[in-house]
C-alpha cells in the first residue's frame, strides 16, 4: 500500500548512467502512485532540432551548455507538475558535480535521489540488447569508473544489476525517503 510521502506532491529523481534502467524503472514507479508523471529529461535534448551538440566523451562548450539548460528546463517541469499536485518522477542521466547542481534546480521539497548503479557488465549487457544505443564510440566501462569516482554519494544508490524492474521499484518505494531524501 502507497502512503505517507507517496500521497502527496514531491519529486523524485532518477539518475544513473546509460542502460542502467532509468526509463524503465521511472515509467514503472510513476504508474504505482495515485498521481504521477514520469518527467523524460532527454525529452528536452530531442527538442532541439538543428544545432544539437551531443554529449561525448570529450563535449564541447555548447554540448555543456545545451545539457545545463536541459537541466534547467527539467527542472522547472518537475516543479510545475509538483505545484500542480503530481508526484514528479525526473529521470535523466546526471552524473559528477551535476548532480548536486541539479539537486539546487529543482525547487520543490520534499526531493528524493536515487542513482541506479548496477555493474558496468550488466549496463553493457543492457547496451546490446536494446534497439536504442547510446554509448557508440564510448566504452561502458569508461563512463561507469568516472561516474562512481566523481558523483557525490547523494541519495539512494541502488546496485540494481540481480533486480527486477519490478523490485527495483519495490526497492525505491521502501527506501527513497528514508535513504533517499534531500534538503
Amino acid at each position: 500500500m502507497i502512503g505517507g510521502v507517496w500521497e502527496s506532491p514531491s519529486v523524485v529523481l532518477i539518475s544513473g548512467i546509460m542502460a542502467a534502467g532509468k526509463s524503465t524503472v521511472a515509467e514503472a514507479l510513476a504508474r504505482r502512485l495515485p498521481r504521477a508523471v514520469h518527467l523524460r529529461g532527454d525529452v528536452f535534448r530531442r527538442m532541439v532540432v538543428s544545432g544539437r551538440e551531443e554529449m561525448t566523451a570529450a563535449p564541447s562548450a555548447e554540448a555543456w551548455r545545451q545539457l545545463r539548460l536541459r537541466y534547467d528546463l527539467a527542472a522547472a517541469a518537475a516543479d510545475r507538475y509538483a505545484a500542480a499536485g503530481f508526484t514528479v518522477v525526473l529521470q535523466d542521466v546526471i552524473l559528477g558535480a551535476e548532480l548536486p547542481a541539479m539537486v539546487d534546480r529543482v525547487r520543490h521539497r520534499p526531493l528524493a535521489v536515487v542513482v541506479l548503479a548496477p555493474s558496468p557488465e550488466v549496463v553493457a549487457a543492457r547496451e546490446d540488447a536494446r534497439e536504442k544505443k547510446g554509448y557508440g564510440d564510448w566504452p561502458v566501462a569508461a563512463l561507469d569508473a568516472e561516474f562512481r569516482a566523481e558523483t557525490p554519494r547523494i541519495g539512494l544508490w541502488l546496485d540494481s544489476s540481480a533486480l527486477t524492474p519490478a523490485r527495483t521499484v519495490d526497492e525505491i518505494l521502501a527506501r527513497a525517503w528514508t535513504d533517499g531524501r534531500v534538503g
